[in-house]
């Protein structure tokens, strides 16, 4: 599955076109490198996601079979390994 489509369907990222802006801003990364919107993705890939104030850092569990999932299922889609929160310093 493409790294966009797991960011929306997992609910990490509420839209896909913010899921590939995350990506064209360099702030998704696969297994520490950065990654592009449409990158296959697997269970067992670590993903860090950079937002405004914190470093999300997650492991795939599982890729849906289909595109829409329920909220209690998205939430088993993946584990969170760690989030740090830090000052934005700009």
């Amino acid at each position: 599955m493409r790294l966009d489509l797991f960011l929306k369907t997992s609910r990490l990222i509420p839209r896909r076109t913010l899921a590939q802006e995350f990506c064209d801003a360099g702030r998704i990364r696969v297994g520490g490198v950065r990654a592009k919107s449409s990158k296959e993705v697997k269970a067992g890939d670590e993903l860090e996601i950079r937002r405004r104030d914190r470093l999300t850092k997650i492991r795939i569990l599982e890729i849906p079979a289909k595109k829409q999932v329920s909220k209690e299922a998205a939430a088993g889609l993946f584990e969170v390994l760690s989030e740090e929160r830090f000052e934005e310093n700009f």
